[in-house]
């Protein structure tokens, strides 16, 4: 079998998100702005190449988002020519300022960063190049964790519902969206491995279409019952009894349980909350700020205009001028969730207490980082 045929039988599942390729000095990822048309692996090598490829969501998801730069951060410190401790740290803290600026809402990005800096401070007094291996074997810890993390958000979120469920979920946090499992998907494909036979319901997410690309690309690849619904069609589904609960992921939460997801997902809420249909945040504890004290705290990244007025368009669908306001999230207040399900449990109203719970449990301390 020559490599085109290889690559025509591959299901879109059997592609890595985000991998690490040491030998050629590469951070490998599958780039999602082709998908679904076609699957693309690119290699980048330099931080230029790393930023872009995370301000122009060729890697995204939060989950997805923080390994890409824990080995893209990896990369950079290889290439750092020196033995001194001080010039290495300065420069490594120079880089890792650099990618931290690519997208300012996913906390996951930060987090993955401020991780990997703490091995370049805890082991100071160790030789430059060690440093660097443990850099490199952090990075890969990280990514282990993220798929053990994902299968217990799976194995929590498959205890809110019941086999035959119409589950709808908004944007992608599907396996694309990390190392695998997803984390709103999770449960839907534990469910699918179980034999629960849910029927998902999957927003196209405007305006930039991951729920239409990615999240029913994925689906339906791995044999889920998955109906695509454009983003003002989820009153209707809900209206008509077809959905029992709504899964989403998130990019970051706040301390009081408000949360950062793709915009659109504040409007699913509420709506939910009309047709009395649970709305549950799928979040890791590394999406959990408790630094960030309500959703009026967190920062909504800003993007530009064309993709509302032209990027899916063969002409403008817009008139030439007019004001395009595009945030890429909007806030969820907390009292439209049900409840957020992370690796450590779930978490439900009052969030300021259960959140500082799930911590304990985790045996991580209130603040989580």
């Amino acid at each position: 079998m020559n490599m085109n045929e290889e690559k025509s039988k591959k299901s879109i599942m059997d592609y890595e998100t985000v991998e690490l390729d040491d030998e050629n000095d590469a951070l490998v990822i599958l780039d999602q702005t082709k998908l679904p048309g076609s699957a693309e692996l690119i290699s980048l090598h330099t931080g230029e190449e790393i930023w872009e490829a995370i301000y122009l969501l060729k890697v995204r998801g939060a989950p997805a988002i923080g390994v890409a730069a824990a080995f893209g951060i990896y990369l950079l410190a290889k290439k750092i020519q020196t033995d001194a401790y001080d010039v290495f740290y300065q420069e490594f803290c120079r880089q890792k300022e650099y990618l931290n600026s690519a997208r300012p809402t996913a906390v996951n990005l930060s987090w993955a960063l401020n991780r990997m800096e703490r091995v370049c401070t805890a082991d100071r007094e160790l030789p430059v190049a060690r440093i660097k291996e443990k850099l490199k074997e952090e990075a890969a810890a990280l990514k282990e964790e993220d798929i053990r993390v994902c299968r217990a958000i799976g194995e929590y979120g498959l205890t809110l519902v019941k086999p035959g469920d119409g589950i709808l979920t908004h944007c992608n946090a599907g396996q694309l969206a990390t190392c695998r499992y997803g984390t709103a998907t999770a449960p839907i494909y534990l469910g699918q491995e179980r034999g629960y036979h849910f029927r998902v319901f999957a927003d196209e997410t405007r305006p930039l279409l991951q729920g239409a690309r990615l999240t029913a690309y994925e689906l339906h690849a791995s044999g889920v019952d998955v109906t695509l619904i454009c983003d003002n069609m989820s009153a209707a589904v809900m209206r008509n009894g077809w959905v029992n609960a709504v899964f989403v992921g998130c990019d970051r939460v706040a301390a009081n349980g408000d949360t950062a997801n793709k915009i659109g997902t504040s409007v699913v809420a509420a709506v939910a909350q009309r047709y009395h249909v649970p709305v549950y945040i799928c979040a890791p504890t590394s999406t959990i700020d408790m630094n960030t004290p309500t959703g009026a705290d967190i920062v909504i990244e800003q993007r530009p205009a064309h993709e509302v007025t032209d990027m899916w368009y063969e002409k403008p669908m817009a008139p030439a001028g007019v004001k395009v306001y595009n945030p890429a999230f909007d806030v969820t207040d907390h009292d439209l969730i049900a409840g957020i399900v992370t690796e450590y449990g779930i978490a439900r109203a009052p969030y300021t207490e259960s959140l500082r719970e799930i911590f304990r449990n985790a045996g991580r301390g209130a603040e989580g980082r």
